[in-house]
């Protein structure tokens, strides 16, 4: 069965945003994730909240301003290749940065 939603939590811990879920918790317990559904902005302030394909999500890591737009909710933590299936950056200078492992 496919998930319509998931916890904003969750979904920052499987696309590798956060190392852990209560990291992602903190992050988004601090108010530092601005999602963007059905054309509303609304700062996140509980774990728990919801997240869907479609949706916008802004927030600072690493001192880098990230914007994208959920693609996928995902089943589980995998590799990074299947963690970047997850998103779409909405703004090409917010691709997070991440180790490729070359040069």
């Amino acid at each position: 069965m496919t998930e319509i939603s998931c916890r904003i939590d969750v979904w920052l811990w499987r696309a590798r945003f956060a190392k852990s879920r209560s990291l992602a918790a903190a992050m988004v317990e601090r108010g530092a994730v601005r999602l963007t559904h059905n054309g509303v902005q609304t700062r996140l302030d509980k774990p728990s909240r919801s997240v869907h394909v479609g949706d916008g999500l802004v927030f600072a890591l690493g001192g880098r301003l990230i914007d994208l737009t959920v693609e996928a909710l995902g089943e589980r933590r995998g590799p990074a290749g299947e963690a970047r299936t997850l998103y779409a950056a909405r703004d090409p200078g917010s691709e997070p940065a991440r180790d490729t492992g070359t040069g």
